[in-house]
């Protein structure tokens, strides 16, 4: 089945994005500290957990837990809800890789974090698959940190 989406995704040449910032995710009290100006930041509260995806100097000092060492990859532009596997084909290529994955969506597209150790990996496995992999180059990207 996955080979049937590989098709889509290379005539479409879906573009991936590597983002510049080095990302932490945690776990939260509440989000009174919570800082929105620093960029790119996920939260998701459910009634078993209060989770924070951003970059890592903007953790609040209330986190309960947190794993740092992220850096993440988004799909550029605006993903149509019609479209189907793009984001198992990716997961499926990296996980053949043994590269772990922690995905985001929102409305427009998908994020996609692994562990820093992992990015030229994953980079480069999704070349080899036929997507375009790319720096973020929009107006907020942050200078690359090294």
């Amino acid at each position: 089945m996955l080979d049937s989406w590989k098709g889509v995704c290379i005539a479409m040449k879906l573009v991936v994005q590597t983002l510049n910032e080095h990302f932490s995710i945690g776990k939260l009290h509440d989000f009174s500290q919570v800082d929105l100006s620093g960029g790119l930041c996920f939260l998701g509260d459910t009634d078993e957990e209060k989770s924070l995806i951003c970059p890592t100097e903007y953790v609040p000092d209330n986190v309960l837990v947190r794993d740092d060492g992220w850096r993440g990859m988004r799909i550029a532009g605006v993903l149509d809800f019609s479209l189907i596997g793009v984001l198992a084909e990716i997961s499926t290529l990296l996980a053949q890789q043994q590269i772990g994955i922690f995905v985001v969506s929102t409305y427009n597209t998908d994020y996609i974090f692994v562990k820093e150790e992992h990015l030229t990996r994953a980079t480069d496995t999704l070349t080899s698959a036929g997507f375009a992999v790319c720096p973020d180059s929009s107006p907020k990207a942050k200078p690359s940190i090294s």
